[in-house]
């Protein structure tokens, strides 16, 4: 079940976006990707930790056009309610980073599923969901 990984191609669409049926839609389009690749067919119930990485297009230096990462959560974590996880209450671990798909990078391990995002050639959210650490092996 966990580690589950899958990726919704375009641009995320922030919480704060005056046109709602548009924020709803971008939660629909994460919801629909995460459930295309979701077998167990019900949500954990365990404590997680969700990693959402924005790979963006953009000119470097010209990046104001690209939602800030912290705008991004939201619509996410209230799509996989549910279905990934019984309620956010669950995400006791959340990491969310952008990075700019003309930048260079050095991966060692990709997945198959992160892969596939940078084959599309086109800008993507990369989304994991794995069991939370332990904190009492947290500093």
């Amino acid at each position: 079940m966990l580690p589950f990984e899958f990726i919704v191609t375009g641009k995320p669409v922030s919480h704060q976006a005056k046109d709602r049926k548009r924020v709803q839609a971008w939660k629909l389009d994460v919801r629909n990707a995460a459930e295309a690749c979701w077998k167990p067919g019900r949500p954990v119930g365990d404590q997680v930790r969700v990693v959402i990485t924005h790979y963006y297009d953009a000119v470097p230096g010209s990046e104001d056009t690209v939602p800030d990462s912290d705008n991004i959560v939201k619509p996410v974590r209230d799509a996989l309610n549910g279905l990934i996880y019984v309620d956010d209450y669950q995400v006791t671990d959340f990491v969310s980073r952008r990075r700019n798909l003309n930048g260079s990078f050095r991966v060692k391990g990709m997945s198959p599923v992160l892969a596939e995002g940078f084959c599309q050639g086109e800008e993507f959210l990369h989304v994991k969901i794995e069991v939370a650490p332990d904190p009492e092996e947290l500093n």
